[in-house]
């Protein structure tokens, strides 16, 4: 294993573990399963999590059945961050479209009294 290589699984390892550690205090400490953004974040930092942990087990075992069956999961784990990316632009969009309503309000005049 070169340097570059070295490197990049350590980072990987690094990011896989922060991920873990933020699930472990976010679902200990916050209510993350009674909101659409709480479990967006939830799932969007594991799914991070096991994207960086796949970049470390492939450089562990490169052939045979383990490396294929790591592969097919992170196929599946990149097709869920597509899918989350979609659901945050949606999120997004959909505050400001609230926000956007909101501010139409407040613009309204008073009905006379």
């Amino acid at each position: 294993m070169d340097c570059a290589q070295l490197a990049n699984t350590a980072a990987s390892g690094l990011v896989a573990l922060c991920c873990t550690v933020f699930a472990i205090v976010y679902h200990r400490n916050a209510p993350w399963r009674s909101t659409a953004v709480g479990r967006h974040v939830m799932t969007f930092t594991l799914a991070i999590g096991a994207l960086s942990a796949y970049t470390v087990l492939i450089t562990v075992w490169q052939e045979g059945v383990p490396a294929a069956v790591f592969r097919l999961v992170r196929t599946l784990v990149l097709l869920l961050i597509a899918a989350l990316v979609v659901q945050r632009t949606h999120m997004v969009l959909s505050a400001q479209h609230r926000g956007a309503l909101l501010d139409a309000e407040k613009d309204q005049p008073d009905p006379p009294h």
